[in-house]
């Protein structure tokens, strides 16, 4: 019997001694930014990543998502290890599916999004999601 092995991703960013980062896939170089830290991109990352998974389920469900998303982090001193690392982490997204499910579609939407963002999945302190659409929270 053949073992099913599962796809692997790999991904590679060079950083430069002035912390210029580039990616593996070409594009824009990153620059040292104040604005842009480490904390801010790990966030961003979040947010990016729950997207390309909630647009992926709502095409496979034959149907069109969007959603812009505000994500929130706290870093401070982990009381288990004492080390300084985000013990709190939020993503409040508010979402526009067309054409538009039942409610028990748009909750299974979200939650197949939250389960494979593997940036989410990744993190320690695991994000807490709040999914609005029209107003709503779901």
């Amino acid at each position: 019997m053949a073992v099913v092995r599962a796809r692997r991703f790999e991904y590679r960013v060079d950083t430069s001694p002035d912390s210029t980062a580039r990616s593996d896939r070409g594009g824009a170089e990153l620059r040292r930014d104040d604005a842009w830290s480490p904390e801010h991109l790990v966030l961003a990352a979040l947010a990016r990543c729950t997207l390309t998974s909630l647009e992926y389920h709502a095409r496979r469900a034959g149907l069109t998502a969007t959603a812009s998303v505000t994500t929130r982090g706290v870093v401070t001193r982990r009381e288990s290890d004492e080390r300084f690392a985000f013990v709190d982490i939020s993503a409040e997204l508010d979402l526009e599916v067309e054409p538009r499910p039942a409610s028990d579609a748009l909750r299974e939407l979200a939650a197949n999004a939250e389960r494979d963002c593997f940036v989410g999945a990744s993190l320690t302190a695991k994000p807490v999601y709040t999914w609005t659409i029209d107003g709503e929270e779901l």
